[in-house]
């Protein structure tokens, strides 16, 4: 038997998913906004992976990160946007069952902490790409690449797992509200009453936010380095901006993330939180494709010979 105001995990059959606003006049509007955020990032990101997937010289080691990363994204706002757009369509389905909530939970880890991983990778390709540039086709060869991202898999996969599976041995308090529009790991805590579990929990997480973290930060750090060490203004200024479209990436959802994870708990509100979860899960996965196009000349000439070609029309 549990103590009383507890509610054991196996009684607990769903929660309560709040959403964005509970005010009628702002659903129409929300559900507007967010499906057509929904489908830019949908159509955006899977652009990207057609346009590197047609064009032979994008088959670099950065393009075909830059394609994974685009099916994380895609995949990442699936797991939550769909699922938020029925509940503001219809109040009968604003709850989310307990294993469904476990199961969306999984998945978001996983594209989420792909994210995370390819970022690193990326930060890495572009450190041996400037710093080492003469060892570049031997230092990143397909086979290695191929396993990075592999690696990648396998360790998103690893913590996303063992997440859901530590969270059915905590036991519930009786609040199931949880005050977002997805099964957010931070809501989940804060509705447990296990301390013990909770703090394995948060530390493990931490640990695979910050380690791909350090990764990039010493990357940059080198090419930095190697960046102000060109004697040309030009030049150097045009080494950096080759990989700003990166950068900025990185600052977004890491700006995003430590709002949400890493600053002291005096510092959280429940509107704050949502407004800088909407960005990691559906601002950043939207922006992505425009930044890294628009950014970049060898993705606009791809987009012209695709759309120019007529490929794109083809079955």
């Amino acid at each position: 038997m549990g103590k009383p105001g507890r509610v054991n995990q196996t009684t607990v059959s769903d929660f309560l998913l709040l959403g964005l606003s509970e005010q009628p006049k702002q659903q129409l509007l929300l559900f507007g906004i967010f499906l057509g955020m929904y489908l830019v990032t949908v159509v955006g990101n899977l652009l990207i992976i057609l346009v590197i997937s047609s064009d032979p010289h994008l088959h670099t080691p950065m393009y075909f990160f830059l394609a994974n990363l685009s099916l994380a994204d895609a995949c990442f706002t699936s797991t939550s946007i769909p699922k938020m757009l029925a509940n503001i369509y219809s109040s009968q389905s604003q709850t989310i069952s307990y294993s469904g909530c476990l199961t969306q939970l999984y998945f978001l880890l996983v594209f989420e902490g792909l994210d995370n991983c390819l970022l690193a990778v990326m930060a890495y390709d572009h450190y041996v790409a400037i710093c080492q540039s003469l060892h570049y086709s031997t230092a990143m060869s397909p086979q290695l690449y191929a396993l990075m991202l592999g690696m990648c898999w396998l360790l998103t996969n690893c913590p996303a797992l063992i997440h859901p599976l530590l969270l059915t041995h905590l036991a519930f308090c009786i609040q199931k509200a949880i005050p977002h529009f997805y099964c957010d790991p931070n809501a989940l805590l804060k509705l447990a009453c296990s301390d013990t579990l909770k703090l394995m929990i948060i530390t493990m997480g931490l640990m695979f936010l910050t380690a791909p973290l350090l990764l990039i930060i010493l990357s940059y750090v080198h090419i930095s380095w190697s960046v102000f060490n060109i004697s040309s203004p030009g030049g150097r200024w045009k080494t950096f901006s080759t990989h700003g479209s990166h950068l900025t990436v990185v600052l977004l959802f890491y700006g995003s993330l430590m709002g949400v994870y890493l600053l002291p708990p005096s510092t959280h509100s429940t509107e704050r939180d949502s407004r800088a979860t909407i960005v990691y899960t559906a601002i950043i996965p939207m922006l992505n494709p425009f930044i890294y196009s628009l950014r970049n000349k060898d993705m606009k000439e791809a987009l012209g010979k695709l759309f120019g070609s007529g490929k794109i029309f083809l079955p």
